[in-house]
């Protein structure tokens, strides 16, 4: 089964009771039992909904996953992949990195005893080199944001096998649509379902998908235990919204090359940010890892100030000035003090990230519109 058809039918099948094609929102927080322990395969919603399995099955099938498991928001996600992890341990994460990925890691498991290395994993002799004895999880996340830098998922998910350690792939800017990090040979794949899986800006969900059954297992107790789980709403939200994703992501992707092409020709415009440019370093990379360059772009301008990215941001009319991103609406952040702002400032700025850089989610509106605001904004 090829992907387009996948996002409509993988893992689906019409409801049993009354044969409906979209999976029930069951709202329910029990289940009846005929005897203890004899049910029909849901005791308590904590535990599983059938709307959500709906949804982790659509999701196990687009990234080629054995299961997946749904969560209330990404960082939920990330946070139970982490509680696996156990004082002494060793985490090597990327250095460019999602603000609240980072927030997690040092200011909640880095006080318990975890320890980090935050590199750049586009290189892979820096990636070897930070391989310790307690090295138990390497934590990938490509695209990066707000760099948008190409990390080597085969090559560095072959080294995690080597040393012993889980190497999990944030696919979210990605989206499986363009990436499948499994078939790199990732152990796991991450999603912050918020973004494009459900592609409308109106639902806040995660997810982790993998083939490694002890993974899967400890997750699972995860879910049980700690309860970070999404509602049925949420998953039929999500669930909805995935049976467009080949069409949003294409159109975005689109839209995006035209934008990049507008960008890296304008006067004004300093540098471009995006791996589908020959110039983007892991251009080649980017081209066998990804099935196209995604549709997120940053860029800085050649008056490389603050308050010039400031005056540029607040003068577009169709992007919104907006957290977020993978939706159908185009949105522009400033990533130093929106999405990155618990980062560090010398740490931010060790990594690259200015405070002048201006990130875009671009959207399937007109591109002939989008690139109007930009030029009236610039």
């Amino acid at each position: 089964m090829k992907f387009n058809t996948k996002a409509i039918h993988a893992g689906q099948e019409p409801e049993k009771t009354s044969g409906a094609v979209m999976p029930p929102v069951f709202h329910t927080s029990t289940y009846a039992q005929k005897a203890p322990n004899d049910h029909q395969g849901y005791d308590y919603a904590r535990v599983g909904n059938p709307t959500r399995t709906a949804l982790e099955k659509l999701i196990a099938g687009l990234e080629e996953a054995d299961e997946c498991a749904c969560f209330s928001s990404g960082v939920a996600a990330i946070d139970a992949t982490l509680k696996s992890l156990r004082p002494g341990d060793h985490v090597i994460s990327t250095n460019d990195l999602y603000g609240g990925t980072y927030r997690l890691f040092t200011e909640v498991f880095q006080p318990y005893g975890i320890q980090f290395s935050f590199i750049d994993m586009t290189d892979i002799s820096a990636v070897k080199k930070a391989f310790t004895k307690s090295t138990k999880l390497v934590w990938i996340e490509t695209p990066t944001n707000p760099l948008l830098r190409i990390i080597d998922i085969e090559k560095v998910a072959e080294l995690s096998k080597n040393q012993g350690a889980l190497s999990v792939v944030d696919n979210t800017f990605a989206s499986p649509y363009l990436q499948r990090p499994l078939l790199l040979g990732a152990d796991a794949v991450m999603h912050s379902t918020t973004k494009y899986l459900g592609g409308h800006s109106d639902v806040i969900g995660g997810a982790l998908a993998s083939s490694n059954e002890d993974f899967i297992n400890n997750i699972r107790f995860q879910i049980k235990t700690t309860g970070a789980v999404p509602g049925p709403m949420d998953c039929y939200l999500v669930l909805r919204g995935i049976k467009t994703l080949h069409l949003r992501v294409e159109r975005s992707v689109q839209n995006a090359k035209k934008i990049v092409d507008f960008l890296n020709n304008h006067p004004d415009v300093g540098t471009v940010h995006y791996p589908g440019l020959p110039s983007h370093p892991q251009h080649e990379l980017a081209s066998k890892q990804m099935d196209d360059f995604g549709a997120m772009v940053s860029f800085s301008m050649k008056d490389d100030t603050l308050e010039k990215a400031f005056d540029v941001m607040k003068k577009t009319k169709i992007f919104t000035l907006a957290e977020s991103l993978g939706g159908v609406e185009s949105l522009v952040s400033h990533p130093a003090s929106m999405t990155h702002g618990s980062i560090p400032k010398d740490v931010r700025e060790k990594a690259g990230l200015k405070d002048s850089l201006i990130r875009l989610s671009v959207g399937i509106e007109d591109a002939e519109d989008l690139i109007d605001d930009l030029k009236q904004a610039l």
